[in-house]
This record gives C-alpha cells, sequence and structure tokens, in this order.
C-alpha cells in the first residue's frame, strides 16, 4: 500500500500551534480529497506559526431544557417529573452516566443540580425504569432497565431504536469507564446541543466480506456534504496496533463497493455506504478519533503514534485527546477524503 497522504500532521515534540480554517464544499457525487462539509467553527488545522486558539460552539440550543430556566430565560422551580423525564431521555441517549454527567444537562447551566438528580434516579429506580450496576470510582453508573426503554419508546421521546441496549451487562462485565468517557465526549462535543441527535454502539456490518464494527457514538448533524458524524473513543485499553486496525476498518467500509443493474446488462458499481446506509451523504462521514484515559503526556504519545499508523489513509479522520476536547481545543487532522485513491486501493465486485 502506497501512503500519499497530504493529511496535515502534529509535529513531534512541543505542542503544535494552530490556525482556524473552514471546511470545504462538496463537489460531486463522491467527493475527492479536496471537498468535505462546511464550516465547522470548533474545528482548526494544524499549520506552523500560528498560535492556538479556542474554538467556540456559538450559541447552544439544548434539546433537554434546563429545569432551571424558564423559555424566557427566567428562573423556574426544578419539577421533579421533569428531571425524571429528562434524565429518562439522557439515558436513552448515550446509554450510560452519572449523576454528575446528567446534572450538567439537566440542570441550569453553571448550577450544582445533582440533588435534584440524585433524587430523580431515586424515584426512577423505585420505579423500576433506571438502575445503577456499577461506579466509575465512588460514582454509581446509571443506565435505564428495560422497563424505561419501554416508557421511552412509548412515549415516542427518541426517534425508534430497537436494538438499543439498556448497557446493564456492559457496566456488569467491567466496561463502564468506557461509556463514562464516551459520555464525557458527547458531552465535551456538543455540551447541551442536540443531545437527542446522538446514538451509542452503531453497528457497521458488510456481510459480503465480513467486516463488521460498532462505532462508539454517532452524531446526527447534516451537512451540505454528509448525514452524521462518527466517532471512536479509546480509553487507553486498546494496543497501538489494534486502535490502527480498527481506524483502518472505516477505509475497508468506505472502499467496499456494489454491482447495481440487471442481469444480462452492463450495470455499475456504487460505494456500498451510499447506496444502503448514509444515502444522503456526498462524502463518507468524516472519524473523529477521542484519546483518553491515561495522562495527558501520554495520549500526547498516542496522538503521535496513531498519526504514523494511518498515514495515507484514504478517509477522513480528526483526532484529538478527551481532555483538550473539554478545553475547546481543536483537531488534528491526521486523514484526508479520497474517494479515488480507495477506488485504486478495493477491486470492483465482479460483475453479474
Amino acid at each position: 500500500m502506497t501512503n500519499t497522504s497530504s493529511a496535515r500532521q502534529p509535529e513531534p515534540g512541543p505542542r503544535p500551534s494552530w490556525t482556524r480554517d473552514a471546511e470545504r464544499l462538496p463537489g460531486g457525487p463522491e467527493s475527492s480529497a479536496v471537498n468535505g462539509a462546511v464550516n465547522d467553527s470548533h474545528v482548526m488545522f494544524v499549520t506552523a506559526g500560528h498560535t492556538a486558539r479556542q474554538g467556540g460552539f456559538g450559541k447552544v440550543d439544548t434539546s433537554l431544557s434546563s429545569p432551571g430556566t424558564s423559555a424566557e430565560g427566567k428562573g423556574s422551580t426544578h419539577t421533579a417529573g421533569k428531571v425524571r423525564a429528562d434524565a429518562l431521555r439522557m439515558l436513552g441517549c448515550v446509554r450510560i452516566a452519572t449523576v454528575r454527567q446528567l446534572a450538567r444537562v439537566i440542570t441550569a447551566e453553571g448550577a450544582d443540580g445533582r440533588s435534584y438528580v440524585r433524587r430523580a434516579m431515586k424515584e426512577l429506580a423505585e420505579q423500576g425504569l433506571a438502575e445503577t450496576n456499577g461506579k466509575a470510582g465512588r460514582h454509581p453508573i446509571w443506565n435505564l432497565t428495560v422497563a424505561g426503554q419501554k416508557a421511552l419508546a412509548e412515549g415516542n421521546e427518541l426517534p425508534p431504536r430497537p436494538r438499543a441496549g439498556t448497557g446493564a451487562k456492559a457496566v456488569q462485565a467491567g466496561f463502564g469507564p468506557h461509556g463514562i468517557a464516551v459520555t464525557d465526549t458527547i458531552l465535551a462535543y456538543g455540551n447541551r446541543r442536540s443531545l437527542t441527535d446522538w446514538q451509542v454502539e452503531v453497528n457497521h456490518t458488510i456481510r459480503e466480506t465480513g467486516l463488521s464494527f460498532n462505532t462508539d457514538a454517532v452524531l446526527a448533524v447534516p451537512t451540505e456534504s454528509s448525514e452524521v458524524r462518527l466517532f471512536e473513543l479509546d480509553n487507553g485499553t486498546m494496543s497501538r496496533a489494534r486502535l490502527a486496525r480498527e481506524v483502518w476498518d472505516y477505509e475497508r467500509y468506505a472502499g467496499h463497493r456494489v454491482w447495481e443493474g440487471a442481469r444480462g446488462t452492463n450495470g455499475r458499481t456504487y460505494p456500498f455506504w451510499q447506496r444502503h446506509r448514509y444515502t444522503r451523504s456526498k462524502t463518507f462521514p468524516r472519524l473523529h478519533v477521542v484519546l483518553a484515559g491515561k495522562a495527558e503526556h501520554l495520549l500526547d504519545n498516542r496522538l503521535q503514534a496513531l498519526t504514523a499508523d494511518v498515514e495515507g489513509i484514504a478517509v477522513a479522520v480528526w483526532v484529538n485527546t478527551l481532555p483538550r476536547l473539554q478545553r475547546g481545543e481543536p483537531w488534528y487532522e491526521i486523514g484526508t477524503d479520497d474517494p479515488y485513491r480507495r477506488r485504486e486501493r478495493y477491486p470492483e465486485p465482479p460483475g453479474r
């Protein structure tokens, strides 16, 4: 495999400097490496000789409204039923969370509403709608029960997610810290914005090739070129080789093509993802890799290693550490979308 990536990569040693740039405009049914989505103001690209600047999210628009603030911006009384309902909705989106994470979304921004949330979670547990199956440090990890998921579905509170698990087995098996880090990533990337547009553990499968993997989180945020963004979190538990292999799986997924056309005709091939998964997208969705679970200097080393391991990849890959993301610092672009290079790497399927 020839590595010819033009991706902007971090320099070893001292922390890089940054400059702001806009995402590129789409062009054509399957865009080239110079194409992408538009105006993502909290992402910056690596260049030399510039000073780091934080990326902002702009005006917050929460899909789970804060019970401490009315629509007119005036203070209002916390309603126990509303706190419970918001907690159910949030757990339906992120699957598992601590009281700290729940309070960050449900209660007024800048307020410490953990006491309200603790009381609400106790009531939900008594009703059989939520439960704890483990802890993150000293803090219980909450998840919905099957009855809680059913209550959400019956209330039409979220888009249908028939295959979504409760997260209880993952927490019981010891994977709670990973799930909590995924929730922290979701909150750091969008805070209160569009929380109900997230899904976790989304499967991507191509039966013909046997390729199958779960994406930690998917955000449905349509742009001019793509309808979703993909998020993978490494909580410091994967080997360097496995992390790189998981990132390369996205290129293999993006590179697979399928024939369409009646038997006996020439037909033509199309990208599998564009025909059967992300049908409204012009470019393959960007992959965001978030590194967590270790001291920050070790995360920097891991970022450098991943940059080297995915050199030449032909899908858009941006990487950040969770501490930097929580501080509002920009992403590294370490892979660019290049459908033409993907077609060279992955052979056409045999005609029918």
